[in-house]
């Protein structure tokens, strides 16, 4: 176990995941914004990848609570 958790977060695949889906939902709303031709084809893929990274986030944490 690591005893920095700082250390420990950044080695977290939750984490990683969170944040990879985070910047997806950002860069959605920057082309919604900036670019509104292209804003539904966007948000059309951005809400199919999305429960996606739900779903892995999910199987890590149950992974997670099976090995404690």
């Amino acid at each position: 176990m690591n005893p920095n958790p700082f250390s420990a977060l950044l080695h977290s695949r939750k984490f990683w995941m969170t944040m990879f889906d985070a910047g997806l939902a950002l860069t959605t709303f920057f082309v919604a914004k900036y670019v509104p031709s292209a804003a539904e084809d966007v948000k059309f893929v951005f809400l199919t990848i999305q429960p996606v990274f739900v779903a892995i986030i999910f199987a890590i944490a149950w992974e997670d609570t099976k090995q404690a």
